[in-house]
């Protein structure tokens, strides 16, 4: 599947939403449209099994991962479904900066509770939505999400609401994406229309499929949009 995304500018001067979530700044936008394709291409891609929990990855750094796991999340908790949004990029959280939300508290304070008490996830003013940003970043990211209480907090979330997304860092940077990888439903890889590299694309798909990983797709970003295509439906 790929979604064919052109990343805009800053936000307009009238709109509070910042500019990567496009999908509330402008949603009758081609490319809010193309998150929205992307939603169902997920939904069609696995009519015999329920996808409760997706991994979104890059390749490299920079290519978008965040701002398409962000926009996703939207426009899925507008179609009514329960959305629970995880940065588990434990070294560059962007989840709480995408969102304008406190990064006191999240998920690192939930693994080292092991999954009980209440989940420090925050709503989002998008029904349907919320976000566990990550919370102190430790030193030891690989370790913390392979850990045994890391596997609980995972069977926790899986309960929190009908879609959890998952923010990991590249694959072919680090090896946090690749732990994570197996335990889930699904993972959506990102790669940039502009930057990425084939050989890295080539390495990370390798990655995934050597640990097992049930990769539902990629996402292409900052693809050209065909505004002639949308034009029409964009003024309906």
């Amino acid at each position: 599947m790929v979604l064919k995304a052109v990343r805009r500018g800053a936000a307009r001067p009238e709109s509070r939403e910042p500019a990567e979530l496009i999908t509330l700044r402008d949603p009758r936008s081609p490319i809010a449209e193309a998150y929205r394709a992307l939603r169902t291409n997920i939904q069609f891609s696995s009519l015999d099994t329920v996808l409760r929990t997706v991994l979104v990855t890059s390749a490299g750094p920079a290519e978008g991962k965040s701002t398409t796991l962000a926009n996703l999340a939207v426009v899925t908790a507008e179609s009514g479904t329960r959305v629970l949004a995880v940065d588990c990029d434990l070294r560059r959280a962007n989840l709480h900066t995408l969102f304008g939300l406190d990064n006191t508290e999240g998920l690192t304070n939930f693994i080292l509770a092991e999954g009980n008490g209440p989940l420090p996830a925050q709503p989002t003013g998008v029904p349907n939505l919320q976000v566990l940003t990550t919370g102190p970043l430790p030193p030891n990211p690989s370790e913390l999400l392979a850990s045994r209480q890391m596997a609980r907090v995972l069977d926790v979330l899986r309960d929190a609401a009908d879609l959890v997304l998952f923010d990991a860092p590249p694959v072919v940077a680090v090896t946090d994406a690749a732990i994570l990888a197996p335990r889930m439903d699904g993972v959506l890889l990102v790669v940039d229309a502009g930057t990425t590299r084939r050989d890295w694309a080539r390495r990370a798909r390798a990655q995934l499929e050597k640990v097992n990983a049930r990769l539902l797709g990629v996402v292409l970003n900052n693809a050209q949009v065909d505004t002639q295509l949308y034009g029409y439906y964009a003024q309906v």
